[in-house]
């Protein structure tokens, strides 16, 4: 699949745009302007000047992935994710008020035992940015980040000879939280969208779909900030000493035995782990398929399904509590 392509399924994953509410700034619609002038550096290579694509020998230690709006460091060995941030960089879709601001402290697969050790295959072309890396026992990783203010801009891929899942641990930085959007949770168990024709019995389909519990990111220094976990082919591991904080009337489960600044996910052999952004958060959007193999984006309804928005700032009861289960 091509790097362009392999980013509008990242987006599809959880197709979500921000709407407007009290206290908020105007929402925006997604564009490729979020994206200009972003190019990463990586391994002495760039992506506006090189548009690289080869193999480039592994270093000893974790290396810096470096774009003009976000960065984050790699371990080689796992390609476990640290430090990543927004810059700060001026651009119509900021969301951090222009200042650094740091959204997770790591990203960690356990790879239990085994570790990556070929050369690293790296594609960079303007904004986007492909790292891959395999082992023993048909172990493979690969990083797809795109260096924009906001969107759908990173995603994780494990895959194993053996075909299990591969754990993967997610701990946010010190200055932000996971909450359960107050916006989703007084509206649960409507069907919303364009195709609908009633709030009470939809009917379901791919522009109606029916409202679910909703765990957002949020930053204690960059109120407009907003982001989600998406998750294709994943599970999330519940973590009952954070849990429940909030009674989950319709049998559904994402903010069930959730901590406040860690998620933990047991992701398919071939199946990703992303992240999400700005208008790709909060919209009403039906679950990503189930695909580990050559998949592209699927369901391309922006504009059709409804947008809750989020609070800001958000309310002090909304936020999962305690921020880890140790």
């Amino acid at each position: 699949m091509s790097i362009k392509r392999t980013f509008a399924a990242l987006a599809a994953l959880a197709v979500v745009p921000l709407a407007v509410v009290a206290a908020q700034p105007a929402a925006q619609a997604a564009s490729s302007k979020f994206c200009i002038g972003g190019s990463y550096t990586v391994l002495g290579k760039t992506g506006t000047k090189d548009r690289f694509r080869g193999t480039v020998a592994a270093p000893a230690g974790r290396f810096t992935v470096q774009g003009k709006y976000t960065r984050f460091t790699v371990d080689p060995a796992t390609f476990a994710l640290y430090d990543y941030a927004f810059t700060g960089a001026a651009n119509a879709g900021d969301m951090t008020g222009g200042s650094f601001t740091p959204v997770f402290a790591s990203k960690v697969p356990d790879h239990r035992g085994l570790a990556l050790s070929s050369a690293i295959s790296l594609e960079l072309r303007d904004e986007d940015m492909v790292i891959s890396r395999t082992g023993p026992g048909g172990l493979s990783m690969k990083i797809q980040a795109k260096d924009c203010a906001q969107g759908g801009i990173f995603q994780m891929e494990p895959a194993r000879g053996d075909g299990t899942a591969t754990r993967i641990t997610h701990t946010l930085a010190d200055t932000t939280f996971y909450y359960d959007n107050p916006n989703f949770r007084a509206r649960l168990g409507q069907f919303l969208g364009s195709e609908c024709t009633s709030v009470t019995t939809g009917p379901a389909g791919p522009a109606c779909v029916r409202v679910t519990p909703r765990v957002n990111i949020a930053s204690d220094t960059a109120p407009r900030l907003v982001l989600r976990d998406s998750a294709q082919v994943a599970t999330r591991v519940l973590e009952p000493a954070c849990g429940p904080d909030f009674t989950n009337t319709l049998g559904l489960t994402e903010t069930r035995d959730h901590c406040g600044a860690t998620s933990i996910w047991d992701v398919a052999s071939g199946g990703r782990m992303g992240m999400v952004t700005g208008e790709d958060a909060t919209e009403v959007a039906n679950p990503p398929t189930a695909c580990t193999t050559d998949c592209q984006a699927e369901n391309q309804v922006r504009g059709k399904l409804a947008v809750l928005g989020f609070p800001s700032p958000v309310p002090a009861a909304s936020r999962l509590t305690p921020r880890t289960a140790v």
